[in-house]
């Protein structure tokens, strides 16, 4: 295909000429033009370089900051997980310029100019247009603008309000039990054991998405995830580089094998959404708790052509979503939980002393979570120091003007969440330092002067439709946790936070378990 198309183009001069003045036009004078037109507001970054930007200082940027881990265990990550912006923001300042290829990202560290960005009109500012490939990871609500989305979060929205996700507390707590059961056994002979938390906490989030979402356990999903963890790799792969409009379509082993995960993830969740249909409209199960039984019930049902809800395609998408952030948002929460909670353990006592003075051994339940105040400013602070996702990423639909600078149409923005949270103006000289006192009086109250800077599920309307869900997933684990174990940081435990889409410890999270 690539040989055809090439053989087209050096046989048709005028086919040729178009190509030219295509590749001229989007790779040197627009962008050029965009430069000049920012710089002139004082918003400046190094030189663009034609077709590549600054891709390859970023890559190279992650390479060096990923080559061995921090030299002392504390919290200023920053520097690590996103480099290249850290560097830019060091040498051009807080509102500055880098190249994703040929297309000019502002990164925007200014607390108040964020909170407007993020709370701005959808058809003004959306998110960026995706690399084609990255749409393979999910087609669901997150990757949706204007009407569409609208339409589609008024749909899923009774899914996840909280009296629908009191019912999920059994799929939480059989999920929990088994991962406690299985660290009482390794811990069973000396009364302790070593292990990696990472992993396990990985399966742990991933049989709590199976059960609340689909009714199965962690065993049945188990494909699912491990393809959906290969098709992330080969998708940021393709991502790092400049996408050539239609190169996806060229058949070239990493291609096919991208096309082949994706339909293989769907025929898998689509079976699983049969087998559901089939069981409610047999009256066989109407355990309607489980979120697919939500959509399909909520969405799927509707007759009225205008209202008719989600098709079995869109459920599909949204079932590859909740795999995808479900897992890696809980998992990702809960180890660096346990990483900061055994680098400070008198914040452990202190969390640990709450949940048996609210739930003694007991199993907790919906309502003796939400009474742990000490473990939810233990969450929050966790969050705020290492958010799931460093950056938010933001387009200029149309000219708009934010602050004192106007932005001209298809300007992508980033939003440095894991800078802001880290910024002594916001939070003041402790910023790097972890507190959850901070959080004692909520979130409002947190930073210096009582400004609302914390975005670790995003902000504004568009903020994460599945924080509830994880967050009482969250406490419910780390409540059962400390009601069995106490825990230290392991001598082998390198502290090394890196990004893959999410911030994840790039070497595991090794950590000494002790019965109580």
């Amino acid at each position: 295909m690539a040989g055809v198309l090439f053989f087209l183009i050096v046989s048709s001069p005028m086919l040729l000429l178009w190509v030219l003045i295509v590749v001229i036009h989007s790779f040197w004078l627009k962008p050029m033009k965009l430069e000049r037109y920012l710089k002139r507001q004082g918003v400046t970054g190094d030189p663009y370089s034609f077709f590549s930007g600054d891709l390859k200082r970023m890559g190279n940027a992650v390479k060096e900051a990923c080559s061995k881990p921090m030299m002392e265990l504390n919290h200023a990550i920053v520097p690590r997980v996103i480099p290249f912006v850290h560097q830019t923001v060091q040498k051009h300042g807080k509102i500055s310029v880098t190249w994703n290829g040929a297309t000019p990202r502002v990164i925007i560290m200014d607390s108040k100019l964020m909170r407007s960005i993020l709370q701005h009109k959808l058809d003004q500012i959306q998110k960026p247009p995706l690399n084609p490939h990255i749409n393979l990871l999910t087609r669901g609500i997150s990757s949706l603008e204007g009407d569409h989305w609208f339409h589609r979060r008024r749909l899923m929205n009774p899914a996840f309000l909280m009296e629908k996700l009191k019912l999920m507390i059994p799929a939480f707590s059989t999920s929990s039990t088994e991962l406690i059961k299985k660290w009482e056994r390794l811990a069973s002979t000396h009364g302790s054991c070593e292990l990696d938390v990472w992993p396990d906490l990985q399966i742990f989030s991933s049989d709590v998405i199976s059960r609340a979402a689909f009714g199965s356990s962690y065993e049945k999903g188990q494909r699912i995830f491990l393809l959906q963890k290969e098709q992330i790799r080969l998708v940021l792969e393709a991502a790092s580089s400049v996408y050539l409009p239609g190169f996806r379509f060229v058949p070239t082993k990493k291609n096919m094998r991208r096309n082949y995960l994706d339909k293989e993830i769907k025929s898998m969740l689509r079976n699983l959404i049969n087998e559901k249909e089939a069981a409610m409209k047999t009256g066989g199960s109407m355990d309607d708790d489980t979120l697919l039984g939500l959509l399909l019930k909520n969405c799927c049902n509707e007759e009225n052509e205008e209202k008719k809800g989600l098709t079995v395609e869109d459920v599909i998408e949204e079932c590859k979503l909740f795999y995808f952030a479900g897992q890696e948002t809980t998992a990702i929460l809960l180890t660096w939980t346990m990483i900061l909670l055994s680098m400070h353990p008198k914040w452990q006592e202190d969390a640990r002393k709450e949940v048996m003075e609210t739930c003694g051994k007991e199993q907790p339940d919906f309502e003796s979570i939400n009474r742990l105040k000490i473990v939810s400013m233990i969450f929050n602070e966790v969050l705020r120091l290492y958010p799931p996702v460093p950056g938010l990423h933001r387009y200029t639909r149309r000219d708009i003007k934010l602050g004192d600078i106007s932005f001209p149409a298809g300007v992508e923005i980033f939003l440095p969440t894991v800078m802001i949270h880290h910024d002594p103006e916001c939070w003041g000289e402790d910023a790097e330092q972890f507190n959850p006192d901070r959080f004692s009086e909520g979130i409002t109250k947190a930073s210096k002067n009582d400004q609302n800077v914390f975005f670790p599920f995003g902000w504004g309307p568009r903020m994460c439709i599945g924080l509830n869900f994880s967050m009482i997933e969250a406490k419910m684990a780390l409540a059962m946790i400390l009601q069995r174990f106490s825990f230290q940081m392991s001598p082998t435990y390198a502290h090394a936070p890196y990004t893959v889409i999410t911030l994840q410890p790039q070497h595991g999270a090794q950590l000494i378990l002790h019965k109580l």
